[in-house]
């Protein structure tokens, strides 16, 4: 999970403190262990700040481990210098949690202190509770989430193969304003690198991994000219060869363009894309490298941060139609789904049971696979950073993955690219509230309710979230 600091604050007067002291602690050790009892490494302050010096030193010690989140508990009336003190000497994002327990007078504390901070502009969290309360755990485990997904941004290197595709301006991020918003390099990568790379891959293994998927998948529809088991094969080399320059070049995530060049010439990416995003691969499990179809900066962004926060593959997909009958989107897009989402299970070959590959379409005609399937039902987080007027804003919503039975699921499939993977979503806004206001063709998502994690992480990067309701309002 996170690494989170934890610092108690108290009353300056000598006499009071040494009265409180064991009262704070106790507070502070539950709060600790409750918070540990949820997955995280707590790093307690080495004495209750009571002085100037101590308020100091203290944070700075929890500071030197390099902590997440700082939390400043109180549980008495506390000084509020000690914590702006304090505040000063610590760099990651701030939390001030104030016991409830009415016999001490916390709550006062932590208003006091997070006053003083609004008079000098440094942002804080404010919560109150038990130190076993769910409910504040919960919140800031949501806050500490959040500030380890965005602290795991800084000093990352994305890795974008290629440039624009088709004219995609949402596509292409200005990477002075990465450096300066996100903390994250961006290194350019001809694809022709990748194609090189591709004819030196090993053939044997891509000769294994083909045959792993005629085993597993739930067909592979050759048929002799677009999809060969020469062309899928070039398609496995080409994931053998982006896994070697990412591990070459310590690339963190990645994009890459294919369109139209490799699509043209050489062969699509989608069986790439989807085994980089995919937990496992032939060779067994692995960790998901975040990558995007059509070199999407802004998309790739998204998904890191989302796979830093849910901890699991991200879905990729263009907005393809609207079924007003059924209140469903079609989320389709080439191959890129990744073959996790079929199932959503550990075990690749019951993911892969609902996985076919298809001959890829007109729209490609280097040939080779597309990874076809249907996305497994349940609750979902879509999101999607996008820039207005030169600003980033975070698209943020709730919906549902919806699982028709089979004609159903073939009248859709068929209304639109049946070759392509789908997911069908059901999205907590109107139509025409999503088509005034989403900023582009390309959105992403992750299983279950991510909004107060991903609404943290906005504002600790000074983003406005744009987040769309049933009741919101074009």
């Amino acid at each position: 999970m996170a690494r989170i600091g934890l610092v108690s604050i108290s009353d300056g007067r000598g006499h009071v403190h040494a009265r409180n002291a064991d009262f704070i602690t106790s507070k502070q050790n539950a709060l600790a262990e409750a918070l540990a009892d949820a997955g995280h490494e707590i790093v307690q302050g080495r004495d209750i700040v009571a002085t100037n010096e101590a308020a100091t030193s203290v944070a700075r010690q929890v500071a030197a481990s390099d902590v997440d989140l700082t939390v400043f508990y109180y549980a008495v009336w506390a000084f509020p210098h000690f914590t702006m003190l304090a505040a000063d000497a610590t760099r990651s994002p701030l939390v001030l949690v104030a016991s409830t327990d009415p016999t001490e007078p916390g709550l006062v504390g932590s208003l006091a202190a997070g006053g003083a901070l609004d008079q000098i502009g440094r942002a804080h969290t404010r919560l109150a509770g038990g130190p076993d309360s769910p409910d504040l755990i919960a919140a800031i485990t949501s806050q500490a989430t959040a500030a380890s997904a965005v602290a795991s941004l800084r000093g990352s290197t994305f890795g974008r193969f290629g440039g624009r595709p088709m004219g995609m301006n949402t596509a292409v991020a200005n990477t002075d304003q990465w450096m300066r918003l996100f903390g994250i390099d961006v290194e350019e990568i001809d694809q022709y690198e990748l194609v090189l790379r591709a004819d030196k891959a090993d053939p044997a293994e891509a000769a294994h991994a083909r045959r792993w998927l005629e085993k597993h998948a739930a067909a592979v529809r050759y048929d002799g000219s677009a999809l060969t088991p020469e062309l899928l094969e070039r398609q496995l080399r080409s994931y053998l060869a982006v896994r070697d320059i990412i591990a070459e070049r310590a690339i963190d995530f990645s994009g890459i363009k294919a369109q139209p060049e490799l699509t043209e010439n050489f062969a699509t990416m989608d069986v790439t894309e989807a085994f980089l995003n995919d937990p496992y691969d032939w060779n067994g499990p692995k960790h998901p490298h975040i990558c995007a179809t059509e070199a999407d900066m802004d998309g790739a962004l998204t998904m890191q941060l989302l796979h830093r926060i849910a901890g699991v593959p991200v879905l990729f997909a263009d907005v393809r139609h609207y079924h007003p009958d059924l209140d469903v989107w079609d989320l389709c897009n080439s191959g890129q789904h990744a073959t996790w989402y079929a199932a959503r299970s550990d075990d690749p070959s019951e993911n892969l049971a609902g996985v076919t590959l298809h001959p890829e379409v007109f729209f490609f005609p280097a040939g080779g696979a597309s990874v076809q399937h249907i996305a497994a039902p349940g609750e979902m987080t879509l999101a999607r950073f996008t820039r207005l007027h030169g600003e980033y804003r975070l698209h943020l919503m709730r919906g549902d993955f919806q699982l028709f039975d089979t004609d159903t699921t073939h009248r859709l499939v068929t209304a639109s690219t049946p070759e392509w993977p789908h997911a069908f979503a059901r999205i907590d806004t109107s139509a025409q509230t999503f088509l005034t206001r989403f900023g582009s063709n390309h959105i992403h998502a992750v299983p279950g309710d991510h909004r107060d994690t991903l609404r943290a992480a906005a504002a600790m990067l000074g983003i406005t979230v744009d987040e769309f309701t049933r009741e919101s309002a074009p």
